[in-house]
């Protein structure tokens, strides 16, 4: 293993060490040593006390006597980290001005970032003249230190640092290249709320005056953005700036050459023409001697062929070497982006490079190919064969859970996709679950088969496959596979006799779930003599989808409590529930195919509803259909926070006001919301219930009650007036005054649209439940979105808009 110098230390130890910074001859090369071990401490999470930070950092500071260049930057960044409160940085900010002012450049620069760092407004303004002064130096490294602090002050004291645009202007036309960069970064932040400068800055600099390779990317960037927002947009020919960006691709840095290529690559509704320059230019970086400009070339390339495949089919060749570059994710990119822009007559040739390169790369790079081959196989559904074959290959090959799952998710895409590729492809998931080593994929590939397999022209042959599991595997794969037999023989009626010697087979199986399962379904096939059910009822039963998401069906059947009346499954709340910002884990890939295990917090629809009921107002309004997400009333930090959440029933909608004072010094009594629904025609109100008393910081709520039309999805907009009576609070005493003042809060408007009457429901199977659906089901119209960026954007404003749940 390496040797680590920091091994073995210890918080008291080093806090012992630190008392050589009181030693009347300082040691500089000792205490730069006992500083770092604090600094490794500090930046592992180790927490000091207050008394023990206090200490080192008394310490610390008399550590500015010594002269030592070295030792003294060390003091500064231990200064930093330490972070020190009000009453301590008094101590030390005499010392820091004294070297802000100092001949030595390298104490000046590091004084400020200090300063800047642990100042607070009221010493800011003191040190102000300095700031600017240091802003314009001569010496680079000071004028850097001095623009980057104005970029973490923007932050907390952006109107003292708006007054220094005249000097940050300057320092825009400096000659050094850092200086300019940071410059250039800290104006445009300044004025980024007003789109007129952002707009003039640009035009300025885009004449020429920026010598930075760092500066002309962040001004690259700025240009795409003023693009992007500009009313010429949508005139093809007459994009604003465009000149510039294509004249930046004959710069002579290759990040500016890049950064150019890129962004214009982005332009939305970008032409060929357009993109020809920038794909040139991506295309020699893809035969550079330096990997980080392929890697740079083959990504953006990668992203061109999501929406201009033929633009990049150029670079074909080019990209063809590099299948064998030695980098793996240059490799991968160069793979599917071929995959994307080949033509069918390549697919072949693709496909015996690609099968010599699999073995070399890892499982995330793999799935990474396996979808890019499935996208191929849908765009040219004649190759369907060579294709489902390499896919069959690499499934028996080693590899992880989502690689696996990653390959029989496109083979099950394909099958439903392509008609012909039907029966080859659930051959090669039987054979593959003859070795599968995965639970949870062999009972989803048993799943699947009980729904195609019966469909192919010779059912038969899946049968031997089915029963094998029967025998081999653990209790979970054979539950799954005699429900599978059951719905081969549910549905081919030759193969009958033979499921049903097989299911009497499973009655001596020795789980207890295998043999119920048999038993069940020999009862409803009829298979030992029983009163089997018609046809169709037992196609719903095996076939039909159950249309509860099993998180819900969980919590209900947590939440039951045992009774003479019966579990009701249509009292399971049916709506999707996703998760919340906060619980969100890190973005995957959302599943396809054969999909997930659904997942996500307990529904609140049940709490709702016993708050609901419980008020005599609202009892006799019957089962709630759905509850909105809380909507915001009021801005952030006012007075009065109000959020409203919106509880939909059949004839009733009922409005629930989440209240919360914000104010310590006030009681609020008798609270209501006055709402006006002039502008909702359809509804007419019928009950309210008052909030009686509102103390600070203690949520409470109130509620307003609204008559609909049964069954109709009416939609109007409210206007919401909160009225109260306000009490004066004693802080000392924390007791209200007798008498109080009526006074009333303007609250935002609020809408019922057709969302809310739209429950978010998971479909296990929806293609089969499309196709059983009647056609008197189906409305066809058309509407019109307004212009979106992309695709993706566009089906987030639908899912938006009516409130549905997606599907697969």
């Amino acid at each position: 293993a390496d040797y680590s110098p920091f091994l073995g230390i210890e918080k008291g130890a080093v806090l012992q060490e630190a008392r050589v910074f009181n030693d009347p001859q300082l040691d500089p090369r000792r205490c730069s040593q006992v500083i770092t071990k604090l600094l490794y401490l500090l930046n592992q999470g180790e927490t000091f006390t207050k008394v023990e930070a206090t200490e080192v950092f008394f310490a610390v500071t008399k550590l500015f006597q010594s002269k030592d260049i070295g030792l003294r930057r060390m003091v500064y960044v231990m200064i930093k980290e330490l972070s020190p409160s009000a009453d301590e940085v008094i101590i030390v900010t005499s010392s820091l001005m004294k070297d802000m002012t100092s001949k030595t450049d390298m104490y000046r620069a590091n004084a400020i970032r200090v300063l800047c760092r642990i100042t607070d407004g009221t010493l800011l303004t003191q040190i102000e003249r300095y700031l600017k002064q240091a802003i314009v130096d001569k010496n680079p490294v000071v004028a850097s230190a001095a623009l980057v602090s104005g970029i973490h002050l923007l932050q907390t004291n952006p109107e003292i640092v708006k007054r220094w645009s005249n000097e940050v202007q300057e320092a825009v036309q400096s000659r050094a290249a850092l200086v300019q960069f940071h410059a250039l970064a800290l104006l445009h932040q300044i004025r980024q709320n007003d789109r007129l400068a952002v707009n003039k800055l640009v035009s300025s600099l885009t004449k020429g005056s920026v010598r930075s390779p760092l500066a002309q990317c962040l001004l690259i960037r700025y240009t795409s953005q003023v693009i992007r927002e500009s009313a010429n947009n949508n005139q093809a020919g007459d994009r604003p700036f465009y000149d510039f960006l294509e004249g930046c691709l004959r710069h002579k840095a290759e990040m500016v050459i890049f950064e150019a290529a890129r962004a214009i690559t982005e332009l939305n509704g970008v032409t060929s023409r357009e993109l020809t320059p920038a794909i040139t230019v991506l295309q020699l970086f893809l035969s550079s001697s330096k990997p980080v400009l392929r890697f740079a070339a083959v990504r953006t390339l990668n992203k061109v062929a999501m929406t201009h495949p033929m633009a990049v089919t150029n670079c074909n060749i080019d990209m063809e070497s590099l299948i064998s570059d030695q980098n793996r994710s240059i490799a991968t990119l160069a793979i599917t982006t071929l995959l994307k822009t080949g033509n069918e007559s390549s697919v072949d040739r693709l496909m015996k490079q690609i099968t010599n390169f699999m073995s070399d790369i890892a499982d995330e790079f793999k799935i990474v190919v396996v979808e890019a081959i499935r996208s191929l196989c849908l765009k040219f559904p004649l190759k369907h064969r060579s294709l489902m074959n390499f896919l069959s290959n690499i499934l028996r090959e080693e590899g992880g859970f989502e690689y696996k799952k990653a390959i029989v998710d496109s083979i099950v895409i394909l099958i439903r996709d392509i008609p012909e590729a039907k029966e080859s492809g659930l051959l090669h998931l039987c054979e593959f679950i003859e070795d599968c080593e995965f639970t949870y994929l062999s009972t989803q590939i048993l799943h699947f088969l009980g729904i195609e397999g019966p469909k192919t022209s010779d059912p038969s042959k899946y049968i031997r496959y089915i029963y094998n599991r029967v025998h081999l595997e653990n209790a979970t794969v054979r539950a799954g596979a005699v429900s599978t037999l059951a719905k081969f023989g549910a549905m081919v009626d030759t193969l009958k006799p033979r499921v049903f010697v097989l299911l009497r087979r499973c009655l001596f199986d020795n789980d207890d779930e295998v043999r119920d399962r048999a038993t069940l379904y020999l009862n409803t096939l009829g298979g030992d003599g029983a009163v089997v059910e018609t046809g169709e009822d037992v196609k719903e039963f095996l076939f039909g989808s159950l249309d509860i998401p099993l998180v819900n069906l969980e919590n209900s059947l947590k939440n039951y409590e045992p009774s003479e009346e019966a579990f009701d499954i249509n009292s399971v709340p049916k709506e999707v529930k996703t998760q919340p910002l906060a619980e969100k884990k890190a973005p995957g890939k959302k599943p396809t195919g054969l999909g997930a295990p659904p997942a996500g917090p307990p529904s609140t629809v049940d709490a709702y509803e016993k708050l609901l009921s419980s008020i005599p107002e609202f009892a006799n309004f019957g089962k709630l259909f759905k509850s909105s997400a809380p909507v915001e009333l009021t801005e952030a930090e006012t007075e009065y926070a109000v959020n409203v959440v919106k509880h939909i029933f059949d004839g009733h909608v009922v409005f629930q006001y989440n209240c919360t004072n914000t104010i310590p010094e006030q009681l609020l009594e008798n609270v209501t919301v006055i709402v006006d629904a002039s502008e909702a025609e359809e509804f007419a109100e019928v009950a309210s219930k008052p909030l009686r008393s509102l103390p600070y910081d203690s949520p409470g709520q109130t509620f307003v009650a609204f008559e609909k039309p049964e069954g109709v999805p009416a939609v109007g907009k409210f206007s919401n007036m909160l009225r109260f009576i306000v009490k004066e609070v004693d802080p000392s005493t924390g007791e209200a005054e007798d008498d109080g003042v009526e006074d009333e809060y303007q609250l935002e408007e609020l809408e019922v649209v057709a969302a809310d009457y739209m429950l978010k429901v998971g479909v296990s199977n929806f293609r089969n439940a499309w196709e059983t659906m009647d056609a008197d089901c189906e409305r066809v119209d058309e509407y019109g979105l307004g212009p979106r960026e992309s695709l993706a954007e566009a089906v987030n404003a639908v899912i938006n808009l009516l409130g549905m749940q997606p599907c697969e």
